[in-house]
């Protein structure tokens, strides 16, 4: 379990270390725009995204990009540019959006981080990996026809799915239950340690987390 970043620290409090060049890093917040989807499994990219950008003052207020499709946000992070998005074509488009803001700013795909729902990974645990298939997931599809599949992924876990019956897509609209809502701020700081992780060190490594205690 590892809910906060523990980070070699200089006597300024400023992280000791950065990546030698300045990079820009793009990561992305999947979900659908709507007040009806607000709490819904499907939206817990985006809700991971408001969180990061709420939580650290370096990044700017969401502004919408109507241009780019999305939500954007933007910050330095020491010599590092990180933009923030969250697609506004509803989630079995969101390459559109990926395309546009990577062919806009030059991102290749290795800078690229997506952070999407995962119904075949139970919740409480959240896997990080590079590259791979969509597993099914339709907004992972349309990014991996858009930009390919060599970016990374931050797959949160939000099975089993209950009852055994219900659709897959009626479960993933849903919204989380009681008890799971009660772990969602702690799911988000864990997500946020795992992004900021990666800002510094420029590599996204493979790996589970579990948050539940």
């Amino acid at each position: 379990m590892a809910l906060f970043i523990k980070k070699p620290q200089t006597n300024d409090n400023k992280p000791f270390y950065t990546l030698s060049l300045s990079k820009t890093f793009l990561i992305v917040g999947l979900g659908n725009i709507g007040k009806e989807y607000n709490g819904t499994r499907h939206n817990i990219g985006f809700e991971t995204v408001d969180h990061l950008v709420k939580n650290h003052s370096e990044f700017q207020d969401w502004q919408n990009k109507t241009n780019l499709k999305c939500h954007f946000s933007t910050g330095q992070f020491g010599e590092n540019r990180v933009i923030v998005i969250k697609p506004t074509t509803l989630m079995n488009l969101s390459g559109q959006t990926a395309k546009l803001v990577t062919d806009f700013y030059k991102i290749p795909a290795s800078s690229v981080v997506v952070i999407h729902d995962e119904l075949d990974i139970d919740f409480g645990q959240i896997r990080a990996r590079l590259g791979g298939n969509s597993a099914g997931h339709n907004g992972i599809k349309s990014v991996i026809n858009a930009i390919g599949d060599n970016f990374g992924r931050i797959r949160i876990g939000i099975g089993p799915k209950k009852p055994e019956q219900i659709d897959s897509a009626d479960f993933v609209l849903a919204k989380f239950s009681k008890d799971e809502l009660t772990n969602i701020n702690t799911l988000c700081s864990e997500v946020d340690a795992m992004v900021i992780e990666y800002i510094y060190s420029g590599k996204l490594n493979e790996e589970t987390r579990s948050f539940l205690v």
